[in-house]
């Protein structure tokens, strides 16, 4: 057996641990610029806190999930503020923003040259500017990843920056963050963290310590999920679900993923649908396609058995098979009205564009079985 597992140099979880902020970021300089994807009254707070210790800060709000050319806007005025050090605050896209901006600070060229499939794909060679990642949602777990997703309105794909230097210095989750959060971005980034527990849990290449944290990230998800959608100021359930998500973040890092990022993020490029809004449709689909081939193609697949107790930690039942997970999962969805992805304009004239770039993207290739042409149609098709 040989594996790796790298993460963040340091993960500070709980209550009130945004209050630290100050004192942490200290540790790099005195001069902060900050990514923000929260309302003003949250940001504030957060400039108080640091120049409470004497740290200036340059702030920049975004409203969108991060595409090339922000990046490049980004770039721009980091350079302009010259900061020691920056800060991460939002979700999944202020996050991956600030990670790439971080990174494209100290390496050279463009973009493009370190992209998978539109790029180069070359690697960064030189350690980021330091990164402070502070998670507002549930569910990228992109606090502890060292990819960053990234828009190209030119392909109309979404594609990640992929570097260990993309680790931040230090990940700051404090699940008082998330009580503002909406029940239906409760829902998206909570089937996104799910997912990210179940794909690195049932990929081609897991390993112990990221099986570990995916199975105690599923069971917080099964006590939760439904809790924490429709009761938004559980401390408990927003807990349970803030570590949930970190733990899915730490899995992805250190496993592979599956079919439903390897469609979810050229989807991504064709519709204006939020990452974790498009990954919560395509979650049971790809899981009925994934037990279907295997049933089929490779009935003794030891996969089979770690989808059996994902059923079992979900609905609870220790007799239970892979089935009710997939009962529990469309449970949820109904619940909480997860949209179909034709509300947000996807057509069937897209799904050969869609499925050539699945075919290219690194998370497909994570999958517990190859799926034919005919099986990703058939999840698009259900998704539709």
């Amino acid at each position: 057996m040989q594996f790796e597992f790298a993460t963040v140099p340091r993960i500070l979880f709980g209550l009130g641990k945004v209050n630290s902020i100050g004192t942490l970021a200290s540790e790099f300089g005195t001069r902060a610029f900050i990514v923000s994807g929260v309302p003003k009254t949250l940001s504030d707070r957060l400039i108080e806190l640091l120049e409470a210790r004497d740290i200036t800060c340059s702030i920049v709000k975004i409203n969108q999930e991060p595409t090339i050319e922000l990046l490049y806007r980004l770039v721009d005025l980091t350079r302009q503020y010259s900061p020691d050090l920056i800060i991460g605050f939002g979700g999944g896209s202020a996050l991956d923003s600030s990670k790439a901006t971080a990174a494209l600070l100290s390496n050279p060229g463009e973009v493009t040259d370190y992209l998978e499939i539109i790029g180069l794909n070359k690697p960064l060679t030189n350690p980021s500017l330091p990164l402070i990642a502070i998670p507002t949602t549930s569910g990228t777990g992109s606090e502890v990843t060292k990819n960053a997703v990234l828009s190209s309105l030119q392909h109309l794909v979404k594609v990640s920056l992929r570097s260990p230097y993309l680790f931040p210095k230090i990940a700051l989750v404090d699940p008082v963050l998330t009580l503002s959060v909406p029940p239906p971005i409760t829902a998206f980034t909570g089937l996104d963290a799910l997912t990210q527990l179940i794909e690195p849990y049932t990929c081609n290449d897991p390993n112990p310590l990221t099986d570990a944290l995916c199975l105690e990230g599923i069971q917080r998800v099964a006590r939760s999920l439904f809790q924490a959608y429709d009761d938004g100021s559980s401390l408990q359930a927003r807990e349970d679900m803030s570590l949930a998500s970190l733990f899915s973040g730490l899995a992805l890092a250190n496993a592979r993923l599956g079919a439903v990022h390897g469609l979810a993020g050229p989807i991504g490029g064709e519709i204006p649908a939020a990452h974790g809004a498009i990954c919560a449709c395509l979650l049971p689909y790809v899981m009925e396609v994934n037990l279907d081939a295997l049933l089929e193609k490779a009935p003794r697949h030891p996969v089979l058995d770690r989808f059996n107790t994902i059923g079992k930690i979900l609905s609870g039942d220790p007799t239970a098979t892979a089935n009710a997970g997939l009962h529990w999962i469309r449970n949820f969805c109904r619940h909480a009205n997860i949209p179909q992805l034709s509300v947000y304009g996807l057509s069937e004239t897209q799904f050969d564009k869609i499925l050539e770039n699945a075919d290219k993207a690194s998370s497909m290739k994570g999958n517990p079985i190859t799926l034919s042409d005919h099986d990703l149609r058939s999840i698009l098709q259900k998704a539709l």
